[in-house]
């Protein structure tokens, strides 16, 4: 297999100087990297977050995914290429791209197989806020939209400043997150999208010693932890998934010695708000936030 060049997107942020945090290049040397100043850049998009992101910037697009989301106008005619975990790669090989944009939560899965049909793919790290604006402001340089991305920065660092000062002398919570999929359900720390708005917002994640984005852990454990507030959100199929959260507090007896249940302090988090990627509706999530830690 010939190695391609790919880059992830680092999520590190800082409002002072905003690094490019592209890492991990591969390229096989038959391959060369578009001019940064050529305006006819081939993009496949894989996730429609990552759409927003593009849309922003003003940059065309030769291949978009499927989606039950909405995608920007700019992108409603352009062709499908299957959906962001399974895209097609015998449409995405014909529409010969520069590079193909992907999560970087399905780098593992997906960068191989795009090595295999030898396209060079850009991953971007969208699981926090900061990730997004950090993927955004490397798009920027790498794409020749550098203008659109500062402009897109600046935005955030002020409403985000301003919005940690309207929290900073109020008393933080401590909250479990429960992210739940059709019969399961995981812990999301503050390394996933949800945990990291909870963050934000000001929230103490009770399990916020871990360093992966979801845990295994058993409810004697959550207890143990003795969460101010439980909230629970969907990886997929959000009405099945709060279906079961529903009968598993009913018929878990262990949920009923819990001190938020005892004081019903049980949220369900909004699907739209709070998926697996930082999207650009998150100042409408911290809003949703704002009300369920500080009521």
């Amino acid at each position: 297999m010939k190695r391609i060049k790919y880059i992830v997107l680092s999520s590190v942020l800082a409002f002072s100087a905003l690094i490019s945090g592209c890492v991990n290049q591969y390229e096989d040397s038959s391959t060369t990297i578009p001019s940064e100043n050529n305006e006819d850049i081939r993009l496949v998009i894989t996730s429609p977050a990552i759409a927003e992101i593009t849309d922003k910037l003003e940059l065309e697009a030769v291949g978009i995914c499927d989606t039950s989301f909405e995608i920007p106008k700019r992108y409603e005619n352009v062709e499908k290429i299957g959906y962001a975990m399974s895209p097609d790669l015998e449409i995405v090989k014909s529409l010969n791209p520069d590079y193909v944009l992907s999560p970087l939560t399905l780098i593992e899965d997906l960068q191989p197989k795009y090595a295999s049909i030898q396209v060079k793919s850009l991953f971007l790290n969208l699981k926090s806020v900061d990730g997004l604006y950090s993927a955004i402001s490397d798009l920027g340089k790498i794409l020749n939209r550098d203008e659109q991305a500062q402009r897109l920065v600046d935005e955030y660092s002020t409403f985000i400043n301003e919005y940690k000062e309207k929290n900073k002398d109020k008393v933080a919570p401590k909250v479990l997150i429960l992210m739940g999929l059709p019969g399961s359900y995981v812990v999301a720390t503050e390394h996933s999208y949800a945990g990291s708005l909870v963050k934000l917002a000001g929230g103490i994640n009770v399990y916020e010693d871990e360093t992966a984005e979801f845990i295994n852990a058993n409810t004697e454990d959550m207890k143990a932890k003795d969460p101010d507030i439980i909230l629970r959100t969907a990886h997929a199929l959000p009405d099945r998934v709060m279906e079961m959260f529903a009968e598993e507090f009913e018929t878990n007896d262990v949920w009923k010695h819990f001190r938020a249940v005892k004081e019903n302090k049980v949220y369900d988090l909004s699907y739209e708000r709070f998926g697996m990627s930082a999207k650009f509706n998150y100042p409408q999530a911290l809003e949703e936030l704002q009300e369920i830690l500080y009521s």
